[in-house]
């Protein structure tokens, strides 16, 4: 009788093992997305519109002889893909920090007014001052960047209850849509306005001025280490405010940095590469159905995808129109948008 009386499944694992063996699975996994980041990097060196042999690509890492085509791998693709990585890492954790904000696993970075400020500014750079170079953009990109933030995040922040993920969406997406309609006032206004940021504003990491990692990357770290002093709190935050002050969080606080943190990321990766749509929508989104909610492994696992997806792109984009090569921007969404429709079919990935 007794045996009839006792359950017929097991109960759920739980304890000490259970989590280890989570943990383990999750590193494991991180360990591939590493060897998926090394391959892309070799791949974005070795492979360009300009076709080379594999010995010829690796004498230009080993012994350049300065040559023509040792040049374009030893300066130009390894630069390429240096920004490449830097810029996929911030923007895939500036991704993920806005999703975690704002509760929303389809925001994106753009919600906060960054793209939108920074391209305000460049055309108005443009447009007024008579800027033409590439590297004159960069510094009125950034600017641009951390004053759409601001403001968007000052104008959430009046009325009783603060700067709540409802409000910082809603003044977001109105802030863009104003800046954006000016920008492209401007632009249609002059035409050479347009023909001058055409390239910078379709996202792209070719090109780019010598030393433009140099100029971001001292922002990309100050962003990276306020992203990691945000990540434990973010999973108290995720389950609601009055949650978060229950353990004795500032919520205030630690959405300010967070605020920070995706400035100084999508500030600096938006001033290089101009405004790449998709990466901080989409791979947070997918990484989130290999990590679960804990934000610590979503970050984690978003600063080592996404520059994966960036560097995809860019490969892809020089060899689908040899000899020319389309920007990285114009090749996203034709990745971005599939992994999108799949996962949403899947149903597989849950909201925060």
């Amino acid at each position: 009788m007794a045996q009839a009386l006792a359950p017929t499944t097991a109960p759920p694992p739980t304890g000490p093992s259970h989590s280890a063996r989570r943990r383990t699975r999750r590193l494991v996994g991180l360990g591939v997305a590493l060897g998926l980041l090394l391959v892309a990097v070799v791949l974005s060196v070795a492979i360009g519109s300009a076709l080379l042999p594999p010995d010829v690509v690796w004498q230009a890492l080993t012994a350049p002889d300065g040559s023509a085509s040792h040049a374009t791998v030893s300066g130009s693709r390894v630069d390429r893909t240096l920004l490449g990585i830097v810029v996929g890492v911030a923007l895939g954790v500036a991704g993920a920090l806005i999703q975690a904000l704002t509760r929303n696993p389809l925001a994106d970075p753009g919600v906060l007014g960054v793209n939108a400020g920074a391209s305000f500014a460049v055309t108005l750079a443009v447009a007024v001052l008579g800027v033409t170079r590439i590297e004159q953009y960069l510094p009125f990109a950034f600017v641009g960047a951390i004053a759409g933030s601001a403001v968007v995040y000052l104008a959430a922040s009046g009325g009783r209850g603060g700067p709540t993920p409802v409000r910082l969406t809603l003044v977001g997406v109105a802030f863009t849509a104003v800046l954006a309609g000016i920008s492209q006032t401007l632009a249609l206004i002059d035409t050479d306005t347009f023909d001058r940021m055409r390239f910078w504003g379709a996202g792209t990491i070719t090109d780019r001025p010598a030393g433009t990692v140099g100029d971001i990357l001292p922002f990309v770290l100050a962003g990276l280490v306020a992203a990691a002093l945000c990540a434990r709190p973010l999973n108290a935050i995720a389950l609601g405010d009055d949650a978060g002050r229950a353990v004795g969080l500032r919520v205030g606080a630690v959405r300010s940095g967070v605020v920070i943190a995706v400035a100084l990321l999508c500030g600096a990766a938006t001033a290089a590469a101009g405004p790449l749509m998709f990466v901080g929508l989409m791979v947070p989104h997918a990484v989130r159905w290999l990590t679960g909610p804990d934000w610590r492994w979503i970050l984690a696992y978003s600063a080592v995808l996404a520059p994966v997806i960036v560097l995809a792109a860019d490969v892809l984009g020089r060899l689908i129109v040899i000899p020319a090569e389309l920007q990285v921007g114009v090749m996203m969404p034709f990745i971005g948008a599939p992994v999108l429709i799949l996962l949403v079919r899947r149903n597989r990935v849950k909201e925060l």
